[in-house]
């Protein structure tokens, strides 16, 4: 069973939608355990959304091929079963954010023979291992002293080649993850704890944010009209990717704006990550930033920290 808050997600989203919970129960084996038949149901309500043609109570090829999905993933989970890795790939994918406590633990012949080889580590969960090996924030805010302007050497051209095809599975599944929790919240709207939403959805995902702060005195070149001098800006960025800022009187409030700025690119049919231009410390670079499907100019405010720089 996906227990805990997991369960506490499903059982309110069924509540909101009540039509679908005779529909989903109807869904259950004759053999599963409360345990896998908990965890198999949040799947299969989880994933409804990558099968936009599926429609209760009528049979469907879609359908069909979620619930094959949904008992390849229990099968594999429950039992140990393996299957074809791009299939194992698939269903890793649709299950993240699922929680199943007390899960049967196997091993292959090759584990207990000794015989297993490190898996490889992609180029976003190895960037996230080495933040995890380093102050950041969920953890440690980075405060950011000067926005003076560097030399011209100290800045690189910008992404590597590749980038956003290289960030873009992670934000889909964070993408998934973030639409299922304003689901259960009640969606989107301003009175919802955005940044510990965003924060949520982020560790479900074996991320982490990164929140820098800037004193609002220190930002050059603000806005014609802007008298304000006091308060704080905060930038978020996960995995490099810039997501969003936010200006508040304090660092709570900042943070809190930057949350929601980041949570409504989260309100379309998807989300990319895209090579935009900004300005950072005076100059134009080439920068990360997650935008969602709308074509519109996009004019960001300038970057607080540029993750492409070298070493000083």
């Amino acid at each position: 069973m996906a227990e805990g808050r997991g369960g506490d997600v499903v059982s309110e989203f069924l509540s909101q939608n009540p039509h679908l919970e005779n529909w989903v129960e109807s869904l259950r084996g004759p053999c599963e355990t409360n345990k896998q038949w908990h965890a198999r149901r949040e799947f299969v309500l989880r994933n409804m959304e990558v099968f936009p043609t599926i429609q209760p109570g009528i049979p469907s090829s879609s359908l069909d091929r979620l619930l094959s999905l949904s008992m390849v993933w229990a099968n594999h989970v429950f039992l140990g079963c393996r299957y074809p890795q791009p299939v194992m790939d698939k269903i890793n994918e649709m299950a993240e954010g699922i929680t199943v406590t007390e899960a049967p633990v196997r091993k292959t012949r090759d584990e207990i023979m000794g015989k297993t080889k490190r898996p490889a580590v992609s180029a976003v969960e190895a960037d996230y291992q080495n933040k995890k090996a380093k102050p950041n924030d969920t953890d440690v805010k980075a405060h950011v002293k000067s926005v003076g302007h560097p030399a011209a050497s100290a800045l690189k051209s910008g992404p590597p080649p590749g980038a956003p095809a290289e960030h873009q599975p992670f934000f889909n599944r964070l993408y998934k993850a973030v639409a299922w929790k304003l689901v259960s919240a009640g969606g989107f709207g301003p009175n919802l704890e955005h940044f510990e939403i965003l924060r949520s959805c982020v560790e479900s995902c074996k991320a982490s944010l990164n929140c820098v702060f800037v004193p609002l005195k220190d930002i050059p070149d603000l806005p014609t009209g802007r008298t304000q001098k006091e308060g704080q800006v905060c930038e978020l960025r996960c995995c490099t990717v810039y997501m969003g800022t936010g200006y508040g009187r304090d660092e709570v409030a900042a943070r809190a704006m930057a949350s929601k700025e980041a949570l409504k690119v989260f309100q379309g049919q998807k989300v990319s990550v895209k090579v935009c231009r900004r300005r950072f410390r005076g100059r134009d670079v080439d920068d990360l930033a997650l935008l969602d499907e709308q074509s519109r100019s996009q004019v960001f405010p300038p970057a607080l920290s540029y993750p492409f720089q070298e070493d000083q």
